[in-house]
């Protein structure tokens, strides 16, 4: 069973964290790293037709095969990023999956394909192929939630209230300002300045694990 999803502060990865974890007996990076992506990767493995055990599956699998390659892994935005690298890892686990369905998988190859099989064929396609839709978006909302994490540790617990009311869960202003006993001036400041340091983060974040493919 996967554990419960952890507050994520780190996605995409750092470059120091990448650089940590080429010592195999860094117990506690290797453990944030797991932290970091497990929920990413679940989400992804879903979202491309998995069952929950085969999705569990996946995590698992994608982590040792990170865990094999990052040793020798050297990050450099110029030649690509971290985030298409671990993208091609999870993708082929995910098609090991869908192969682990098929008769032909375990049968002398006579079989007619199935559509699960077909799906694994179609999968690791790199051009009009949804899955790096799919990666693209669960990426970015790991990155916006890791951005959301970080910000409620920079301001007030007040501040990030009247923001989260007033911009996620979209209340009125009138409405957000009367349920907290504050002015309408206190809803827009907070508005202002939990937003910009908000994209702050997220560009921060996105500078650093290098977000362009």
């Amino acid at each position: 069973m996967l554990p419960a999803m952890p507050t994520m502060n780190l996605i995409p990865t750092r470059e120091s964290l990448l650089s940590r974890l080429r010592d195999w007996a860094d117990d506690d990076s290797w453990s944030e790293f797991f932290h970091t992506y497990w929920r990413m990767l679940y989400e992804v493995a879903l979202r491309a037709g998995l069952r929950e055990d085969e999705a569990q599956e996946v995590v698992q699998e994608t982590v040792i095969a990170a865990a094999k390659k990052l040793p020798g892994f050297h990050y450099d935005p110029t030649i690509g990023s971290f985030k298409g690298w671990l993208l091609q890892i999870a993708r082929r686990r995910i098609v090991d999956q869908f192969r682990k369905r098929s008769p032909q998988s375990v049968g002398d190859g006579s079989a007619a394909p199935t559509g699960d099989s077909k799906k694994a064929e179609a999968l690791p396609e790199p051009a009009g192929c949804e899955f790096e839709a799919i990666w693209d978006q669960e990426w970015e909302k790991s990155v916006l939630a890791a951005a959301i994490e970080r910000v409620k540790r920079q301001v007030s617990p007040e501040q990030y209230q009247l923001y989260d009311l007033y911009v996620f869960q979209r209340w009125p202003v009138v409405k957000v300002a009367k349920e907290l006993g504050v002015s309408l001036g206190r809803v827009y400041l907070a508005k202002h300045r939990v937003g910009r340091s908000l994209r702050k983060e997220v560009a921060r974040q996105a500078a650093i694990g290098g977000l362009a493919t």
